[in-house]
């Protein structure tokens, strides 16, 4: 008899493999799929011992399906009163279309059909369907003019084994299918290590949910994956040969008895909460009683002799975190450290990062990952040391991924030594400590320490790299920043974020605000104190407290470029005479309001268009003991606020405008906000806002800008540049970070 094994994209030829290990006959990799022939009892062994199969199923019939009545003669050519039991029920699986048969629905309908009218001729009796709960499953696969009619003999796909459903904890535990992770332990050799004289030492830096180590277990121990199995499809089959099943069970569970003395060595690592439980739960559940605990990578090791593998799932990582990235390939390379040399490591990454790590792979299988690619690489660990090591400070090494690395730690090392006294002579907490020095490793590198509670945060940056850059050479550039900064800068790995800059292309921010809805509305701490934000820290800045965060936007509330332009503004509040009022626009979240009430702003008015950003505005000002009527906070559309203002008698002695580059929220009034189209208009109508003796502080983070003195000065308003007296220290290597300029109405001529 002719049968088929599914499994996923890519798993063919390691499925073949597996199939040819188990003595199937005649075994053919195909799409999608691996065919095989033999007898019944072949195909159930396939169902009880295959780790990598989705299903197993017995082709009926082949035939041509050019149309629908061609199709419905080749499903009623099969003798289904032989294959239908009286009283089962069955429900159709259908895959595949061709040019006149476009959609499934109408092949399952068609191929329903053609089996309920064969029985009803043949026997009289009528054949029900149920799909939700079908005794039998009939598969009707069509390809281009031809189809294939067979019988499911497994029901639930063979990867629910049933143990990975166990939830052990509620921390981030990453998930891995069972047949992923037996690929994994596939491509890395890990059966034929189990067959030796040698304990097997399979070492997993990620246990996630445990199911690389039960399926790891599985095969060293001998235990069938099909004995998990609740039900079988094929027992409601009228051919099915219950005779032969319960042989191969009763096999099985032999077996399975007689693999609980073999030897097997579990170092298992994962320092995400909830791992341990997890991993406990489901090796319980598949029934491997084996203690395991999880311990430190760089504590995992195995004898010099010893028959190891090294696994890693490193799927779960996000694209966009790069210091999750960067800490999980730490992790790999501690894993590694102890294992002997030629030692395999099986990965499942998205990219082939770890080439920088391990030299080139021996073997590379392409897969899916849902609509991602992914690959199983399998790397033999070098007899040298691991990757490229960069001595740091106290002795600490960091395997980097770029030979060049080293360059940069020497040049940060260099930078924080002569940064650090100058921060500690300003007494400044937060400050930039490098900025793309080196234009291999164009990040910067801000500093950020704690002010009510004691921390230290590190926020990196990376600038986006031009094309002509390798996009894999740019990424392990970013890893090894990320790998070395924490260390030098002596700041827990957890405590680095990282971010990439990109040309900006407006409302960015409020996008943000949708995408991290907890960073708003926090409630209060007992007291009357507004309450932290999900992931906010506090820091101290010229005596004034504020709110960061690294975790809900692209910048973290404050912008340290602009600390002497806050101070400027709040000596500029001091000398102010009259009726001391501010105006902030495009306020962000308030904190050169901050410094204007410091500096004696009686009455300030906050306005953006971001209703986040006025809430942390507001929490900033609280928190400094700012409150009352008399400071008041506006959403709205700040272009079209100031004109609504002109024609009021509101008029303000000190206005801060710190532009946005470009801008095109939809809660705009106009389509978008250019710095470089619009500016003018933008300083008339400010100008238009300030009392006779009134000043604007106008700044912009657009590197090209050029200011139209011209323009303006022929609409009253004059400007002077005072960019070079507003760049702090930290900042003097790139005196292009921002522009800043004052505006004043030109004095009238008596």
């Amino acid at each position: 008899m002719e049968y088929f094994a599914t499994c996923p994209t890519g798993f063919e030829h390691l499925l073949a493999d597996e199939l040819r290990a188990l003595h199937t006959p005649h075994v053919r990799p195909l799409k999608g799929q691996v065919a095989f022939d033999g007898t019944l009892a072949d195909a159930y062994r396939v169902c009880l011992w295959s780790h990598l199969a989705s299903r197993v199923a017995c082709v009926l019939a082949r035939g041509n399906a050019r149309d629908a009545d061609e199709l419905y003669a080749c499903v009623a050519d099969v003798a289904w009163e032989d294959e239908l039991a009286p009283g089962e029920r069955f429900a159709i699986d259908a895959q595949g279309t061709n040019q006149q048969l476009r959609n499934t629905q109408f092949v399952a309908l068609r191929a329903k059909d053609a089996i309920v009218d064969r029985l009803l001729s043949r026997t009289g009796r009528r054949a029900e369907s149920d799909p939700r709960l079908p005794g039998l499953r009939v598969l009707v696969r069509v390809t281009r003019e031809r189809a294939s009619v067979a019988i499911d003999l497994v029901g639930n796909p063979l990867f629910r084994r049933g143990y990975e459903s166990t939830r052990g904890g509620r921390g981030r535990v990453a998930p891995l299918r069972p047949d992923y992770a037996a690929a994994l332990l596939a491509q890395g050799g890990w059966r034929d290590l189990c067959h030796g004289d040698a304990t097997p030492t399979l070492v997993v830096p990620f246990t996630g949910m445990g199911s690389i180590a039960v399926e790891g277990a599985l095969m060293a121990l001998d235990r069938a994956p099909g004995l998990l199995q609740p039900r079988w499809a094929a027992a409601h089959w009228a051919r099915h040969d219950e005779a032969s099943w319960e042989r191969l069970v009763d096999e099985a569970h032999a077996r399975a008895k007689a693999g609980e003395e073999r030897p097997l060595s579990l170092q298992l690592s994962d320092l995400r909460s909830g791992s341990e439980a997890a991993v406990r739960q489901a090796l319980h559940a598949a029934g491997v009683h084996r203690s395991v605990s999880l311990s430190p990578a760089d504590r995992l090791s195995c004898d010099a002799d010893a028959r190891a593998l090294v696994v890693a799932d490193l799927s779960w990582v996000d694209a966009e975190s790069v210091a999750d990235e960067a800490g999980t390939l730490e992790q790999v390379v501690a894993a590694s450290q102890a294992m002997p040399a030629g030692t395999a490591a099986s990965v499942l990454a998205h990219d082939r990062i770890l080439d920088g790590l391990f030299g080139a792979p021996t073997a590379e299988t392409a897969v899916m990952l849902g609509r991602d690619e992914a690959s199983l690489v399998t790397y033999a660990l070098p007899d040298e040391a691991v990757g490229h090591p960069v001595t740091l400070a106290g002795g600490q090494v960091a395997h980097t991924l770029v030979s060049g690395s080293d360059q940069f730690a020497a040049r940060l090392a260099k930078v924080y030594r002569q940064r650090r006294k100058w921060a500690q002579r300003e007494d400044v907490s937060c400050y930039r400590i490098y900025d793309a020095d080196l234009p291999d490793y164009a990040v910067s590198i801000d500093l950020f320490e704690g002010s009510e509670t004691p921390g230290r945060w590190l926020q990196i940056y990376e600038y986006a790299p031009p094309r002509s850059v390798d996009a894999t050479l740019a990424r392990q550039r970013l890893l090894d920043v990320v790998a070395i900064a924490p260390r030098l800068l002596d700041v827990r790995p957890k405590a680095t974020f990282v971010r990439v800059r990109t040309k900006a292309k407006g409302g960015s921010q409020y996008a943000d605000e949708a995408r991290h809805p907890s960073a708003t509305r926090p409630g209060r701490e007992r007291g009357g104190k507004p309450a932290l934000p999900v992931g906010a820290r506090l820091i101290d800045e010229g005596g004034l407290t504020f709110e960061v965060n690294f975790q809900s936007r692209l910048d973290c509330g404050i912008f340290l470029d602009h600390r002497d332009t806050r101070a400027m503004l709040r000596e500029m509040a001091k000398e102010t005479r009259g009726s001391k009022r501010f105006l902030n626009l495009f306020a962000y979240t308030g904190t050169a309001t901050c410094y204007a009430a410091d500096g004696g702003a009686r009455h300030t008015t906050t306005v953006d268009l971001s209703r986040p950003s006025l809430e942390w505005a507001q929490r900033n000002m609280e928190r400094n003991g700012f409150t009352g009527p008399e400071h008041e906070y506006v959403q709205a559309d700040v272009i079209a606020w100031i004109s609504e203002q002109r024609h009021t008698k509101n008029r303000w002695d000190l206005v801060f405008c710190d532009v946005p580059t470009f801008s095109n929220s939809s809660r705009m009034r106009k389509a978008s906000f250019d710095v470089q189209r619009d500016h003018t208009e933008l300083l008339i109508g400010v100008s238009r806002l300030l009392t006779a003796n009134g000043v604007c502080v106008f700044s912009c983070n657009l590197r090209t800008f050029k200011i139209d003195e011209a323009a303006l000065a022929k609409a009253g308003v004059v400007v002077e540049d005072i960019t070079a007296q507003t760049i702090p220290e930290d900042f003097a290597r790139n005196p292009r970070i921002h522009k800043c300029y004052l505006v004043r109405r030109t004095p009238r001529q008596d």
